[in-house]
């Protein structure tokens, strides 16, 4: 069954006062439904809730938007509880640890796939109320695009108050017009503005970002307009939004290439040029090594001209340091044992997109 994840912002679901407006959950809702897909929905809005519920404009410090997005969460899922009955509905608050650490990003994966077993949609929005930088960091463009990959899903659609990309900002150029397709999104991302509307934190920056997360990992992107209504047409197959291409590569490359890394190996030119014929990288390229890390962990490679590649390490760092610039016949001498010849083979390793030749 096809899976989808559909990331809602904060000015979709509300109206000019930050009042949760019930109406538009209700057509996203059925919209949703309708396609008979999987579909996991990131959800703003808990904040922009807090502030209608309260009668409250922008919070000034973080501890009144954490509390105010405890008020508005609450809230929020009682709605989106009412837009999808009869259907179950399952709340999911994550932060960046619960994403970028591999551990948690497992049991994240878990929990998710559980979800779809039982046949209920998990409606997911980042945990504002514990979150300290994710706040201005972490928004749920960038996660809907982790959640996305984390459920192996074929398309992310970001839902937002403009249908698609333009030539121009629509809203001061008469003359923009919209670009339905984007094959290569380092060609449009100056077109994208800064921050999002007064509702939310998200701007169209936030959401080529997001797309070319979701790309890494070979799922399209949709930047779709119109609420319930504009998805609607979008799955009766009109034209609509602008869609941005994967480059189809493995999922596993989408989370190498952002995941956070545990250390850093320092290499010497030789293996720079190793690595980018297509090589593994051996013991004997590894000059010095940063921060403590285990077998099968991400690690960054920096070369003598700054950062090269991400990979997974066939050793820890107490073993690799006991092995640096060893030939593969040392290690066995050296540890007692080999269980590999690499420290990190070609197939679990990703260049930068900036140094490759």
């Amino acid at each position: 069954m096809k899976r989808i994840v559909v990331k809602v912002g904060s000015s979709s679901l509300t109206d000019e006062t930050g009042r949760i407006t019930p109406p538009k959950l209700w057509a996203i809702a059925r919209a949703i439904m309708s396609t008979g897909a999987q579909v996991a929905l990131v959800s703003s809005g808990a904040v922009a809730a807090g502030r209608g519920l309260l009668g409250r404009e922008h919070p000034r410090t973080l501890p009144e938007k954490q509390a105010l997005a405890a008020v508005g969460q609450a809230a929020l899922m009682q709605d989106w509880a009412r837009a999808f009955a009869p259907h179950a509905v399952a709340q999911f608050l994550l932060t960046a640890d619960d994403i970028l650490e591999r551990t948690r990003f497992v049991s994240a994966k878990g929990a998710l796939e559980a979800a779809f077993k039982l046949g209920v949609v998990p409606i997911i929005n980042e945990n504002d109320t514990v979150a300290t930088a994710e706040i201005k960091l972490g928004d749920n463009d960038t996660l809907s695009a982790w959640v996305a990959y984390l459920i192996g899903a074929e398309q992310l659609i970001l839902l937002t108050d403009v249908d698609g990309l333009y030539t121009a900002n629509p809203r001061e150029d008469p003359t923009a017009t919209r670009i339905s397709v984007v094959d290569d999104i380092s060609s449009v991302e100056q077109l994208a503005g800064g921050a999002g509307s007064s509702r939310g934190t998200g701007g169209m920056f936030t959401k080529l970002r997001a797309a070319r997360i979701a790309g890494d990992a070979g799922i399209e992107t949709l930047i779709l307009g119109g609420g319930g209504v504009g998805l609607e047409r979008y799955f009766s197959g009109a034209d609509t939004g602008t869609r941005i291409l994967a480059k189809g590569g493995a999922a596993r490359r989408g989370w190498m290439l952002h995941g956070q890394t545990r250390g850093t190996l320092l290499i010497d030119e030789g293996a720079v040029r190793a690595l980018h014929l297509g090589r593994s990288l051996l013991p004997s390229g590894v000059r010095k090594l940063e921060g403590n890390f285990n077998f099968g962990d991400l690690v960054a490679l920096e070369g003598p001209s700054g950062p090269i590649a991400r990979g997974l390490s066939n050793y820890g760092s107490r073993e690799l340091e006991q092995i640096l610039g060893l030939h593969t016949d040392e290690i066995e001498g050296k540890l007692g044992y080999k269980d590999f010849d690499e420290v990190i083979h070609r197939n679990s390793l990703v260049l930068l997109e900036q140094t490759r030749v």
